[in-house]
């Protein structure tokens, strides 16, 4: 399969890469007399009796309808299904994004994108809770953090920029009076609005309150299968039950609801029970993220679980999704690709998940999505304005209010090199899924100080596994271990 997808790839960069191709992509992507031409392009695409449009939106509708037939063709996927998803504004909005990107980038494995699909949006510093392993050390609320009126105007701009969704997490979002307002906002201007909580403030008025925001999708941090366990994680008494409860009024509300899962030493033998858990209350999703071992979680790095136990939880996720009989089962660990690939059952993409059986060319999307998306598909805003590539890597590449967004995504060295993984270290480099993994980028930086080091969770890289050595001092900042 790896030769496969690798072998494709000329032929993929003739058709969409070329400099002809780029030049007319580049072309479509400028803005026409009546509006986005992209987006009229698209429109007209879907249905070519609209009349409202300029010649030249009407022509470059035609080349967009050639390029999708051919994508459906090529990569095996219904033209049918891509005029369904193409009605949704999540989907048109995504496409756009990825053209955008070819046009200035070119075709590349994995893919870079002209804005990042997902802006993980941490809306305060302040939370109830005191998780001990928490990213991000929250606690009280930062002295500028940025106010209602930044907040609306950075959303024009990022909407502006083709942000596909927003995920607004913290510590703890509730928690500012004007998450509404602005998460509103967001949803006015066509973005797609996630939010990730502690679920203890979400009583039912509460739910009723994130809907008519326009919030779609609620995710509720649940680290244990009981009580004990949980409030251990989370720090408070009581959090686990009203945790709970929070996951239920979600469930009630309708919203797509996810229960997520810092998998540690302490936890990883409970996953079965944490999943029966999920299943029992309704969720859409359980979702097991890789635990990094920054901020407060530097101090239990120890804690993190072996890489043949991350092996092992992702076959075991990977089965209860392709099962179908309860919630899907997914990892933020972006090995899970080359498992997934394996199982020939989909290609899973971080928090959101591309479904369905892979046939054939199929597999070729995995080298586009490729992986680990810090700082090529998402990445996020700190309080204050600080962009980072991912919550979990405490670099900033800029400020929102000194820089504008796009030119800090599309200048950032930092960015740029984590988009190249050809600068990886260690089995990453030489391995086959590289363009699907990469391996996460927040942990070679957690355990080496090094954004290409090597992930020392993947099975494939053992040997840096075993060389950590949990120490008084650590070795690197924010990390107990040294090789």
């Amino acid at each position: 399969m790896a030769d496969e997808r690798i072998h494709a790839l000329p032929a993929i960069r003739r058709w969409l890469g070329n400099p002809v191709a780029r030049a007319i992509l580049r072309f479509i992507a400028r803005d026409d007399d009546c509006g986005d031409r992209l987006t009229n392009a698209i429109r007209f695409y879907l249905d070519p009796t609209t009349d409202d449009l300029c010649w030249k939106c009407r022509l470059m509708g035609r080349v967009v309808g050639h390029t999708l037939h051919r994508s459906s063709a090529f990569f095996g996927v219904s033209e049918d299904d891509i005029r369904s998803g193409l009605a949704e504004t999540v989907f048109r909005r995504g496409l756009e994004n990825v053209l955008e990107g070819i046009a200035r980038y070119g075709v590349t494995m994995p893919q870079i994108v002209n804005a990042p699909f997902m802006v993980v949006w941490d809306f305060t510093h302040r939370c109830n809770l005191r998780c001990v392993h928490c990213y991000q050390d929250a606690q009280k609320a930062l002295p500028h953090e940025i106010d209602t009126g930044e907040a609306k105007r950075l959303i024009e701009e990022l909407a502006d920029a083709g942000v596909v969704v927003i995920a607004f997490s913290g510590g703890e979002p509730l928690m500012r009076k004007d998450f509404f307002e602005v998460a509103a906002h967001a949803h006015r201007n066509d973005i797609y609005v996630a939010l990730a909580t502690n679920g203890t403030l979400i009583t039912p008025e509460m739910a009723r309150r994130i809907r008519d925001a326009g919030v779609e999708y609620v995710e509720i941090s649940v680290d244990g299968k009981d009580a004990e366990s949980h409030d251990t994680m989370r720090g408070v008494p009581g959090a686990f039950d009203r945790a709970i409860a929070g996951i239920k009024n979600s469930v009630a509300a309708g919203f797509y609801t996810c229960m997520a899962t810092t998998v540690t030493r302490a936890n990883y033998d409970q996953v079965p029970e944490i999943y029966s858990l999920a299943s029992d209350l309704g969720v859409n999703r359980l979702m097991c993220f890789n635990f990094i071992p920054t901020g407060r979680g530097a101090e239990m790095a120890d804690q993190d679980i072996s890489p043949e136990e991350r092996r092992d939880l992702m076959h075991y996720l990977m089965a209860r999704t392709w099962e179908g009989s309860g919630p899907e089962a997914l990892t933020t660990a972006p090995q899970v690709a080359s498992v997934a690939l394996a199982d020939e059952g989909g290609i899973p993409v971080g928090h959101f998940y591309a479904g369905g059986a892979i046939e054939g060319k199929t597999a070729l999307l995995a080298d586009f999505i490729g992986g680990c998306g810090a700082g090529r598909l998402y990445c996020s805003i700190e309080p204050e304005g600080d962009v980072q590539p991912c919550v979990f890597l405490p670099i900033t590449v800029g400020n929102v209010r000194d820089t504008p967004f796009l030119d800090i995504w599309h200048s950032s060295e930092v960015l740029q090199r984590l988009r190249d993984r050809n600068q990886l270290r260690g089995a990453c480099a030489s391995c086959d899924n590289r363009y699907i993994c990469g391996g996460c980028r927040a942990r070679g930086w957690a355990y080496f100080g090094d954004i290409h080091a090597p992930d020392p969770g993947c099975v494939n890289n053992l040997d840096y596994w075993k060389s950590l050595q949990w120490d008084e001092e650590p070795a690197v900042p924010g990390c107990r271990c040294q090789r």
